[in-house]
This record gives structure tokens, sequence and C-alpha cells, in this order.
């Protein structure tokens, strides 16, 4: 298959010119959709996904002379890398970026609470939430203690180990251990599937 369908035809040594906007613009109408849900299941926030969806496609745009894959597949496989390291690197930022960019006025792109509600539902939201409600109930209970105290209750470890009655490397552990339990158990559901490894 060649890449999108769009252009002419290439020969084996010619990368495809994603500096043409039609090729690009068409990158975007058949890829944002699948990003911008994706983005929303690991997100949990609509707006944000779309925000760094327009990242992604920024990045990409400004990257575009490194692709050199030939094919629609060869575009979304590079097109979602960029989309995970865009991911991490906003974990990584977190808060701060986004307290900088409304200190500078910058503005960033929003959506209706129409389009939030069908981005959540085309993300699958619903279901994602459920699982993990699911999920965390089948801990066991020194694990589902030791993250509702640290991750929901937001405590620090010092606190969590003093409500636990136990050392902070036990509650560390404890709550490392229930951290993967879940990831492994949503994995195995297939949840994080969406972007390609």
């Amino acid at each position: 298959m060649t890449l999108l369908g769009v252009g002419t035809k290439r020969t084996s040594d010619d990368a495809p010119d994603l500096g043409d906007r039609a090729v690009f613009a068409a990158a975007y109408r058949r890829h944002g959709r699948p990003i911008l849900l994706c983005l929303t299941r690991r997100t949990y926030d609509a707006e944000v996904a779309l925000d760094l969806t327009a990242e992604t496609f920024a990045r990409a745009y400004a990257g575009r002379r490194k692709f050199r894959g030939r094919t629609d597949d060869d575009l979304e496989a590079w097109l979602f890398g960029i989309a995970r390291n865009v991911l991490a690197r906003y974990i990584r930022r977190g808060v701060v970026e986004r307290r900088c960019l409304e200190r500078l006025g910058v503005e960033v792109p929003t959506m209706t609470p129409d389009e939030i509600t069908r981005v959540n539902e085309l993300a699958g939201l619903s279901n994602l939430r459920r699982a993990v409600a699911e999920e965390f109930a089948a801990l066991a209970d020194d694990q589902r203690s030791a993250l509702q105290l640290r991750v929901i209750d937001e405590l620090d470890y010092r606190e969590v180990a003093r409500r636990l009655d136990v050392p902070k490397a036990t509650a560390r552990a404890r709550v490392s251990r229930g951290l993967k339990t879940l990831a492994n158990a949503l994995d195995h559901r297939q949840l994080s599937k969406e972007i390609p490894q």
C-alpha cells in the first residue's frame, strides 16, 4: 500500500513528501482521530489529549524530513511513536508546563462540553474506568490499601507507612507491586494496545 494513496508514483529510493500540504493533511485526517482517542484513554482528559495530539502533529511536521517509511503502516507507526514520546514528556512535565502556558497567556485549543463527552465516549473511558475499578477491587488487601493511600489519597510514603503500621520500604513495595499488578491485569484485558510498540 502506498502512503495514503496521495501524490505521484515513487521509486523505492524516494521518501514520501510530508512537506506537501495534501500529503500531510491526508495524514492528519487519517491518523488524527485514532491518536486523539488513544491519548484520551491514556490521560483520561479529552482536552489534554487534544493538546497532545496537536503537539504530535506539530512535531511530525517539524521532523517530516526524518520520516523514511513508504507505507501508511510506516506512517502510522511513526506518528504513534511521536505521540508516545509527547505523552511521556507531558507526564514528566505535568502541571508545571500548563501553569507556565497559562501565565504566558498562550492560548491552547479547547473543546465544548459536547465535544469532550463525545471524545470520552469514542475513547471508551467509561469502560476503562470500570475495568480499573474492577481490577483495583481484585488486588490483595495490602496492595489495595497502599494504593488507596498513596495514589488516590495522594499521601506521601511516610504517612502511608504510618497508617499501615509498616516500614516505609514496605509501603513503597506494596504500592509498586499493586501498580504492576494493575498494569498487568489491564494489559491482559488489552486496554493498552492502542499505541504500537
